[in-house]
């Protein structure tokens, strides 16, 4: 939806919202996990898969938010013209990922916040504690006040990860000069690149979310494409700086240690900020578990509000919910929070198997909803696609499905 008015830096300021809580719902398990695990396993090899399936990914998100601003509509919207069986499927998918992930990033910060705690608790307990203030917040004022904490998060997060990795650097790395490290080009390490894949920089329903982020956003704010796609690439390339940013730290400081490398998420951040702490001085372990529990808090909020919104939005879509319902939202987000809480509390020994399964179905399911992006964009008369645009987007699906059939294969063969 166009406005008619020009652009300018004011304009652009105020526009910031949905691509800084795409950057901080990005900056999760895919940034603190996944990438410091890449940095600490295989040292910088694998810099360049991240910048590609960054790169490649684009386009796909990025429609998300043209879709939006072009046609007035949400992804959900455009998902349903498409076919009700796009939306369905769409659905199905945000279910299994709304309870999962939920569980995931809330074991994860709060596994984080017991470094700042002054008695003992229970990751339970702080996993309650953590969801109430995340409920309080969302309920109390839902966008708005989402918006304005994610600005904050990703400051702070920013400037404590940016002074950790130039604390990292100025020690140098841990690994001795004549260290040679595994190769991740082998068929053994595919399940672990297709993890890091599926989440970098965030999973794809996320382009969805955005677009109802965007929605929520111009009710307060008018915004145009130029402003709305400043906003967006500004969160989406930060996600990528900050993905470099956490594989140096895990490179820096566990690559070509002799302590084996945890692969599940809550003993990891433990074990990463203890080893930066043995490394730089136990001055450093407060600041490296604030970047992280900055990291999650952030992603924990935005996981339960994008989740909800678009589970609310399907369901309407779909009639199967009463589109004059008001509070709609926050039963569907109460709903969210108290599933993730029941598979804490029931199957937290298989949170790690179910992460990883996510994450894989993430990366699985990409191409598709990649393609339905992509075919959304193409379908908008008024659009004029960019050369450069048309070019990359192939790119990525031809990557995108190959390496997904390639997957595929390996699993079943395996």
């Amino acid at each position: 939806m166009q406005q008619g008015y020009s652009s300018n830096w004011h304009s652009k300021l105020k526009a910031l919202g949905p691509g800084i809580l795409l950057a901080t719902a990005a900056i999760g398990g895919s940034h603190i996990v996944a990438s410091t695990q890449a940095g600490a396993l295989f040292g910088w090899q694998l810099a360049v898969l991240i910048v590609l399936v960054n790169v490649l990914k684009y386009p796909f998100f990025r429609f998300g938010v043209e879709y939006s601003l072009q046609s007035g509509e949400t992804l959900l919207e455009g998902y349903q013209k498409q076919g009700r069986g796009y939306l369905f499927s769409f659905v199905w998918l945000n279910l299994i990922a709304a309870v999962v992930n939920t569980a995931g990033v809330l074991l994860l910060t709060a596994s984080l916040l017991q470094f700042f705690m002054p008695v003992q608790l229970s990751l339970t307990v702080l996993c309650l504690i953590l969801l109430a203030v995340c409920l309080l917040i969302l309920l109390a004022g839902q966008y708005k006040l989402l918006d304005s904490v994610s600005k904050w998060v990703m400051v702070l997060l920013t400037i404590t990860t940016v002074a950790a990795a130039v604390i990292a650097f100025n020690k140098g790395p841990t690994a001795a000069p004549d260290f040679v490290g595994p190769s991740p080009w082998q068929l053994i390490y595919l399940g672990f690149l297709v993890a890091l894949m599926g989440w970098m920089p965030a999973p794809i329903e996320i382009s969805a979310i955005n677009s109802l982020w965007l929605k929520a956003k111009q009710q307060h704010t008018p915004v145009n494409k130029q402003d709305g796609l400043f906003d967006f690439n500004l969160g989406y390339w930060s996600t990528t700086v900050l993905a470099l940013v956490f594989l140096a730290l895990g490179a820096l400081v566990q690559y070509g240690s002799d302590q084996k490398v945890e692969l599940a998420g809550a003993a990891y951040t433990h074990q990463f900020v203890a080893m930066y702490a043995s490394t730089i001085g136990d001055w450093s372990k407060l600041l490296v578990a604030l970047v992280a529990f900055l990291c999650m808090f952030g992603t924990t909020l935005t996981v339960l509000d994008g989740y909800a919104r678009t589970i609310n939005e399907s369901f309407q879509l779909l009639g199967w919910q009463n589109t004059e319902r008001k509070n709609s939202y926050n039963l569907w987000l109460l709903a969210q929070a108290a599933s993730g809480m029941a598979v804490i509390l029931f199957f937290k020994s298989a949170l790690g198997p179910m992460l990883t399964f996510a994450m894989s179905l993430a990366f699985v399911t990409t191409p598709v909803f990649a393609w339905l992006n992509y075919r959304l964009m193409r379908g908008q008369q008024k659009h004029l696609m960019q050369p450069w645009i048309r070019l990359l987007s192939w790119l990525g699906l031809i990557y995108l499905f190959g390496f997904a059939l390639l997957f595929i294969w390996w699993y079943l063969t395996k």
